[in-house]
């Protein structure tokens, strides 16, 4: 599989990755050599790979710096109105050619490093994914991050600086195993350790209550150090900042009894304070009652609180010495995004500054944690948490008297069994908003799992359709397309993304049509290249590129995928002479370690796949690959060479999706359900242009009400009952025929997500998609008119809203003079 023109040379044409000017090329090399001799070789003779990667590291993040201080110096000058967006995870993937790309830089770097005799590839390959995230949320973090620096918010995000990220998946034998990923095992370049600002947070302890207040006394204490890291904007030479915690013990942890034995032990045991960092719960949707989490949460709350708090009353220009005492004017000045948080005790100036996210309607996600773990770590808080809900309950009660299940169902404090704390109820109680993350979840929310809070304060609850950032998601992972969309439109839709209605012009165009096929073709050959490295299975490039990857779980589907691969397959042999439509179907996603069915999917996928790939009758026209470790990193290069993206969740359980929205602009068709953002996703590239099948979430629950009989499904449709006969009969595990039973019996007795419900429908769907795709012309019209639908799924259009309707701050795309420019 030639390619028509070496990446560097193509990279070389393309405007959009800046200029590489004589200068700023030579400049960079000689920066690049500095880097290289002086900062990080020293006494060695020789250099590794990782050298090289680590001075070209070095010397994009010298115009970084420049930047950074001029940004944060503007701040404190104007002093304006701050955002501050707290979350667990923070799913950054790789740094190095995002901030080359936002600082026009890529060009020159690429020819420095050509005119050097090194491939700018190559050392990209060497920079470790910062995992800090599970999946969808931690990644939306990411896009956020990016979209309010590139709108001159002066924004923080804050979270935990995990030792050890999202596992490393290797799949063995067909199962999953986990691996530690040691993501700071060489350093990290892009941050920097912050010591001056450490803090101290309290655990444990007990509460002494006296004439003139409460004390919270004989806690322990664990440091939080905080590391930045740099967040450019596009373009705009803003540069914001990520603050991220580690936890660190204090140098007399544990050194009270000094005794030598007791030494010794109480150094080793300095690590108990510090695992508070050491790792992220890798769980998605899914919420796990361990003391260590609520530390987690606590700790990045309590640390970030008083670094905030240290800011406002520091950072009025011209007076420092008089430090701001007055906190009424708290919420002017700084605004919370609440994604995990447990309040503060200035009740009116906590709602007037936090915002409260929801991000799943699943009840096993919701977080309710048992009191007396919280009575043991955070004994003060739960007093604040009982007085808070005393007043929210006589709020409640004077709005509907006499209404005591209302009261029940309404309290922060859940009784019966074990008494719980409920996280979500707390969290709207002191906000000002509330919102879902698209416009079917937010129904949702008010509809059902907020249903009596809505009814109370109707005017909290919002909406905020989840965006992608298109700097990582279009301008760097490809190339190829967003030079071909700029020849036609200009380069203004990177920073305005509805420019790209503008393409409905270009639909009947026969050279843009072919422009945009021979894209997509370029990066399935790419693509197809990395995947017979690493799975040593032939693929056919014209096969459609059917995907389907996000994190493994029932709600998501993946069965139903696997139920489609095998009636395809059953198809073929049964008339193998027939012109089926050739597919390569890949799916790819981490399962939690403690979530036995997640893993038995995995293990039903490669079972499949070992089957469908040596069959000779079948040959090229159906390969299924599970593609291993899917993170930010493979998700850049599969998601450019997708021709079908899958986002077939049952109606009502997704709250948004964001992947849906990444293959819509990187020039897939979606085949999906109602759900989530796919919605709004098919509103906007037109029905007729999205292969939509599946119950909506009025058929659900109808569903609901008189009962889901998987048997009756199975027993009348006679390839649906083949392929389940067949997982369970062991025609996928001939040296195991029962390995899958309790996938089979989940199925037929107890699918909380209706698989068999959406069958026929899906199939019929999967036979439209694959008619259409004999036709090519008629194909890429409809992905060219999805690309141009797709300007609503920005992030920044996302921020934009939250901005103006929630943070009360205005976004601008005024640039800030570079460094390098008198003020």
């Amino acid at each position: 599989m030639s390619k028509p023109l070496s990446d560097h040379d193509r990279k070389k044409q393309i405007s959009v990755k800046g200029l590489a000017g004589v200068e700023n090329v030579a400049d960079l090399k000689k920066n690049y050599n500095r880097h290289l001799h002086f900062t990080l070789v020293k006494d060695r003779n020789v250099s590794t790979k990782r050298d090289y990667y680590f001075a070209l590291a070095h010397t994009v993040r010298d115009h970084l710096v420049g930047r950074w201080i001029r940004t944060q110096q503007s701040y404190y000058e104007k002093d304006p109105k701050r955002v501050y967006y707290l979350s667990l995870e923070f799913y950054m993937g790789r740094t190095l050619q995002n901030t080359m790309v936002n600082l026009a830089l890529e060009n020159a770097c690429d020819e420095a490093m050509y005119q050097l005799g090194l491939d700018m590839e190559e050392l990209q390959e060497m920079e470790e994914d910062a995992g800090l995230g599970n999946g969808g949320l931690g990644r939306l973090a990411a896009c956020f991050l990016d979209s309010m620096a590139s709108l001159g918010l002066a924004a923080y995000g804050y979270g935990i600086r995990y030792e050890f990220g999202i596992f490393n998946q290797k799949i063995s034998s067909g199962w999953q195993v986990e691996e530690a990923d040691d993501w700071l095992r060489y350093g990290n370049p892009w941050e920097k350790a912050r010591p001056e600002y450490m803090r101290p947070v309290h655990f444990y302890g007990r509460t002494e209550h006296h004439p003139d207040g409460v004390k919270w006394v004989d806690t322990q204490v664990v440091l939080a150090l905080p590391y930045d890291t740099p967040v450019p904007g596009y373009r705009n030479n803003i540069v914001n900042t990520m603050r991220l915690w580690s936890a660190k013990a204090p140098c007399e942890f544990n050194l009270k009894d000094f005794n030598v034995g007791g030494y010794i032990q109480a150094v080793l045991d300095r690590n108990l304070a510090e695992n508070i960092s050491r790792v992220l719960y890798p769980n998605d949707n899914f919420f796990e009652g361990k003391e260590l989490r609520l530390k987690q949460e606590y700790f990045v709350v309590a640390a970030t609180l008083q670094d905030i708090i240290r800011r406002f009353k520091a950072s009025k220009f011209g007076s420092r010495d008089i430090v701001r005492t007055d906190f009424s004017t708290l919420p002017d000045k700084m605004f919370v995004l609440k994604l995990k948080d447990v309040g503060v005790t200035a009740w009116d100036i906590c709602i007037k500054t936090c915002a409260y996210t929801n991000h799943t309607v699943l009840p096993e996600a919701l977080e309710r944690w048992p009191i007396d773990l919280f009575q043991t770590l955070l004994p003060r808080h739960l007093e604040i948490i009982y007085e808070i809900n005393r007043r929210h309950l006589e709020r409640v009660s004077s709005r509907y008297p006499g209404d005591m299940d209302r009261l029940c169902r309404m309290s922060l404090i859940e009784e019966g069994g074990q008494k719980r704390v409920n996280m979500a109820h707390l969290c709207i109680v002191g906000s000002h908003a509330v919102n879902g993350v698209a416009r079917i979840h937010s129904d949702i929310l008010k509809a059902t799992v907020f249903k009596d809070f809505y009814e109370m304060d109707p005017h909290k609850f919002q909406n905020k359709t989840n965006g992608i950032t298109p700097r990582r998601w279009l301008v760097m992972c490809n190339p190829g397309l967003a030079e071909v969309i700029a020849e036609r439109i200009g380069e203004d839709f990177i920073r305005d993304l509805d420019q790209l209605k503008k393409l409905c012009d270009f639909v009947n165009d026969e050279a843009f049509i072919r422009d945009i096929a021979k894209v997509k073709q370029e990066n399935k050959m790419k693509f197809a290249v990395h995947l017979e490295e690493h799975y040593k299975v032939k693929i056919n490039p014209n096969s459609m590129f059917d995907i389907q990857v996000k994190r493994i779980h029932e709600y998501k589907r993946q069965l139903l995928n696997c139920l489609h691969i095998i009636t395809f397959y059953n198809r073929i042999k049964k008339e193998p002479n027939k012109q089926w439509t050739p597919r390569t179907i890949m799916i790819g996603g981490k399962a939690a370690p403690g979530y036995h069915t997640a893993k038995m999917i995995i293990r039903l996928i490669t079972a499949i796949g070992e089957v469908v790939n040596n069959d000779p009758v079948v040959g090229d026209r159906l390969k299924v690959i599970f593609l291993e470790n899917y993170r930010v990193t493979l998700a850049e290069k599969a998601i450019p060479a997708a021709d079908l993206s899958e986002q077939i969740s049952t109606a009502g359980t997704e709250a948004s999706g964001t992947g849906n929205m990444k293959f819509m602009l990187n020039g897939a068709l979606t085949i999906g359900t109602m759900d989530g953002a796919n919605v709004e996703m098919a509103e906007e590239a037109g029905e007729d242009n999205f292969f939509i099948f599946g119950m909506r979430v009025e058929d659900v629950d109808a569903m609901d009400a008189k009962g889901y009989n998987a048997s009756e499904y199975y027993n009348h449709m006679p390839e649906l009952k083949q392929a389940i006969d067949q997982i369970a009969g062991g025609f996928f595990s001939p040296k195991q025929p029962d390995l899958f039973k309790d996938i089979v019996n989940m199925l037929m007795h107890h699918d909380r997500f209706k698989v068999f419900a959406d069958y026929q429908d899906y199939i019929k769907c999967q036979e439209k998609v694959s008619a259409l795709y004999k036709k090519p012309k008629e194909w890429t019209k409809k992905v060219i008119l999805n690309i141009a639908g797709s300007g609503k799924f920005s992030s920044d259009r996302t921020i934009s809203q939250y901005a103006r309707e929630i943070w009360g701050v205005e976004p601008t795309l005024e640039k800030l003079a570079a460094p390098d420019d008198p003020k």
